[in-house]
């Protein structure tokens, strides 16, 4: 059996041990368009305040640990650019050449995209970002390195509160700005209430929190 799973990290890599854990004598490769295949997604925030001092502990797995653990063929830096269904192949790109590999079974894990609203003047900013992963977090960083003043998050979901947090340990002045009626919209307004409180360390006197400028 062959199984070639397209993007890593937290759903390409647990579908891949898990079908090395059922299947001991599978072929598995991993196709990871990115440098890494294996990160602490939830970890990011934290290293921009220096709560998390060395990059490298983002890291959890290489391609080697994971090849030597697991006996899984990681391959970073690997586009899948085309799938044949029917011939059961797909075209991988890597290093500026086209490769066709073959499979018996196929999982698709690529991942998703930050959301970036349709405003005006946004995709030319230079002062911009997205917070989905390592490379992301290199150019947040590197931003700081210019000592910046203030900084705006759109979106106070998980990371979007995480963020605020950090940045605001970094001596920020944080805006956060919510399209829905209060921070951490998957819970109810009474929960999200009291979140404010553990980034700003004490009430937001904005009670529905459409925008929250108190950090």
């Amino acid at each position: 059996m062959k199984v070639i799973i397209v993007g890593g990290v937290a759903g390409g890599m647990s579908a891949a041990t898990r079908i090395r854990r059922l299947m001991e004598d599978a072929e598995i490769i991993i196709f990871e368009k990115g440098p890494f295949v294996s990160f602490a997604n939830c970890g990011l925030p934290y290293y921009v305040s220096g709560e998390i001092a060395n990059r490298d502990s983002l890291l959890v797995q290489t391609p080697e640990s994971l090849r030597a653990r697991f006996n899984l063929d990681v391959r970073p830096f690997h586009e899948v650019i085309q799938i044949s269904p029917e011939e059961h192949t797909v075209t991988v790109r890597h290093d500026g050449q086209e490769f066709t590999e073959s499979y018996d079974k196929l999982i698709l894990s690529p991942g998703a995209k930050p959301f970036v609203p349709t405003i005006e003047g946004l995709a030319e900013a230079k002062n911009t970002f997205t917070l989905r992963n390592v490379p992301d977090l290199d150019e947040i960083m590197a931003a700081l390195d210019n000592h910046p003043k203030e900084a705006v998050v759109i979106g106070a979901g998980f990371i979007g509160l995480e963020m605020a947090e950090n940045l605001a340990k970094r001596g920020l002045q944080v805006t956060i700005v919510e399209k829905a009626p209060h921070v951490l919209p998957p819970l109810d307004q009474e929960m999200a209430a009291f979140c404010p409180s553990r980034i700003i360390g004490k009430r937001c006197p904005c009670h529905h929190f459409p925008v929250c400028d108190s950090i």
